[in-house]
């Protein structure tokens, strides 16, 4: 099926969900991310899928959040920091950690640029395998704001890179991530959905309930150190900013939004 927002298809126990806007980098409107949960949902129902792989059509996995159309609401001065939590609590956040949380195993493919929300899409499945130009980016201290709402930073790159990428912006290569073990594999462009698939393949061999068990005991272990509960109070500093900006130029989007069309052009 196709709504040339994001497409489905279960084969073989796999199920793989495609990111489907090349024309705009794969950025996230809210009818994408709403979309892209409902197949999460299915996938995640579905008695016949063992295994999810998330991946995207075009050159580049994700641009992030769709700046043109300021993450569905209308540039104003009348938005509370209220009305922005609760829209980015619920996509944002609330999406990013279902999805970590649904129990069968999940594979991000990733490509090109994995900007700011692209992130917030490949960090919450269990393995990511890349492609040799795969770029991974949080440049949103150029909005005036920390860092995007799923902060996985600390856990995924080690606290001083994590640092080192917010401050500055720049992109990891795919070498980078997965020498700091962001990512599991780095394989060439031109066989990243292979390799994947390959991988998927292997996974979705194994005993549904095994795979779901060994999901949890690694889940549950970075829980137990905290995981969860530094997102969602790192998501309140992110929150923060948002009411910065918002004293600042009367819409979050606004502040700094050339600095950061000028990091995501750069990519």
């Amino acid at each position: 099926m196709s709504d040339q927002l994001v497409t489905y298809e279960v084969s073989e126990g796999i199920a793989t969900i495609s990111l489907d806007r090349p024309d705009v980098a794969n950025a996230q409107n809210p009818e994408l991310l709403d979309r892209l949960d409902s197949l999460w949902t299915a996938a995640a129902d579905d008695p016949d899928v063992r295994v999810i792989v998330l991946r995207a059509n075009g050159k580049h996995f994700s641009s992030g959040h769709d700046l043109a159309a300021s993450s569905g609401r209308a540039r104003s001065d009348k938005w509370t920091v209220a009305e922005v939590y609760e829209f980015e609590a619920r996509r944002y956040v609330g999406y990013s950690l279902k999805w970590r949380n649904i129990p069968k195993p999940s594979i991000a493919a990733v490509q090109g640029a994995c900007i700011a929300g692209g992130l917030l899409l490949a960090w919450p499945c269990d393995l990511i395998v890349a492609a040799d130009n795969a770029k991974f980016s949080d440049p949103v201290v150029a909005m005036g704001i920390g860092g995007v709402e799923y902060h996985g930073h600390t856990w995924e790159l080690g606290a001083r890179l994590a640092k080192e990428i917010l401050f500055t912006g720049r992109p990891v290569t795919a070498e980078e991530a997965l020498r700091v073990g962001m990512v599991n594999r780095v394989v060439p462009l031109a066989e990243l959905d292979a390799a994947t698939r390959q991988l998927a393949s292997e996974i979705a061999s194994k005993h549904p309930f095994a795979l779901r068990m060994a999901k949890r005991a690694v889940n549950q272990t970075l829980d137990v150190q905290g995981f969860t509960t530094a997102v969602q109070s790192v998501f309140d500093i992110h929150s923060l900013g948002h009411g910065h900006a918002i004293t600042e130029a009367g819409f979050p989007v606004l502040v700094g939004l050339e600095g950061m069309k000028k990091s995501i052009a750069a990519q």
